[in-house]
């Protein structure tokens, strides 16, 4: 690992993944989650000052970034949360099958190299009647700025910890055997279309 993806890197996503626009949307999705939860690509804790503790009986988080894990701990601390913390890719999840009530995914599936088999592995430590909660950002539907994030999505992910603008999220969902029960999905405010178009809402295993 270089200096950039080891001291720079983590700091850079943690202020991108901070801004109001975006904490906003976290604020719409995070208190859903209840039961046994677990949250795939925890990332520096952004999420956990939105969860209702009430709703909570155990909460795990699963990221690969160490540097990140750190900044969560810290977050967790603060926030006066039992955190369960795991430094793993959400490809191969170290937990029981029909485990969890709530997974919590957001910001995530931009990222994670092979994300059908990730979703596969969330799909697997879900209850049967568990949810996906979800909060991405993807592709636009509007075919001009589509061309724009397939034109610069290689330049953009060199730079953005692997993070990808073109990829269609609820396509994503179902290919992995969800069904999308509930979706929203608009441009945020004050964010570059490029990178603003999002989806959240929640699915169930087919």
């Amino acid at each position: 690992m270089g200096i950039y993806e080891k001291y720079i890197l983590p700091r850079f996503l943690n202020c991108a993944c901070s801004s109001k626009q975006i904490t906003h949307q976290r604020k719409k999705v995070t208190p859903l989650a209840e039961g046994k939860i677990l949250e795939v690509g925890i990332g520096s804790g952004l999420n956990l000052p939105f969860y209702n503790k009430s709703k909570i009986t155990e909460l795990w988080g699963i990221d690969p970034s160490k540097e990140l894990n750190i900044m969560a701990k810290n977050v967790a601390k603060r926030e006066e949360l039992n955190v369960n913390f795991i430094t793993s890719s959400a490809e191969e999840i170290p937990l029981p099958d029909n485990y969890f009530d709530t997974v919590l995914i957001t910001y995530t599936m931009c990222t994670i190299p092979e994300v059908i088999k990730a979703n596969n592995e969330i799909r697997r430590v879900l209850k049967s009647d568990g949810k996906l909660i979800f909060c991405e950002h993807g592709l636009s539907p509007d075919q001009n700025i589509k061309k724009w994030q397939n034109r610069i999505n290689k330049f953009w992910s060199k730079i953005a910890g692997g993070c990808n603008i073109n990829r269609n999220i609820p396509e994503l969902i179902k290919k992995s055997g969800f069904r999308v029960v509930e979706i929203e999905e608009m441009y945020i405010p004050k964010t570059p279309k490029i990178a603003g178009y999002n989806y959240w809402g929640y699915a169930i295993s087919n």
